[in-house]
């Protein structure tokens, strides 16, 4: 099975979520709301689940093989990296365009 598209959904600046991602396998099933998560100053991602009667969560889909789910886990965080990327360039033109529009302090005439 293909890993033929991945889409970041949803960047999060706060909390330990960082992202939420769809991943399209053959270019016939996708599969969404797979989450990026940061802790201990790792990423990793979580498939998507279920809250069960007990509170606990089951996974509603998930890797069979550790070899497969290694390389599901590089292609999202290699998306979610770049996509990270984009939006903190995006942030920081943004944030000098602001800059550069707002007049410059005047000076006290002497």
């Amino acid at each position: 099975m293909l890993i033929t598209d991945v889409k970041v959904r949803k960047l999060f600046d706060e909390g330990p979520m960082k992202a939420i991602v769809s991943v399209t396998f053959d270019s016939q099933l996708a599969l969404h709301d797979i989450k990026v998560i940061n802790a201990r100053d790792k990423h990793f991602i979580v498939m998507p689940s279920r809250k069960n009667p007990d509170g606990t969560y089951r996974d509603i889909v998930h890797p069979i093989s550790a070899d497969f789910r290694a390389e599901l886990e590089r292609a999202v965080l290699r998306a979610y990296e770049e996509e990270a990327a984009r939006a903190a360039a995006a942030a920081f033109e943004e944030n000098c365009a602001e800059a550069q529009e707002e007049p410059a302090p005047e000076t006290p005439a002497e």
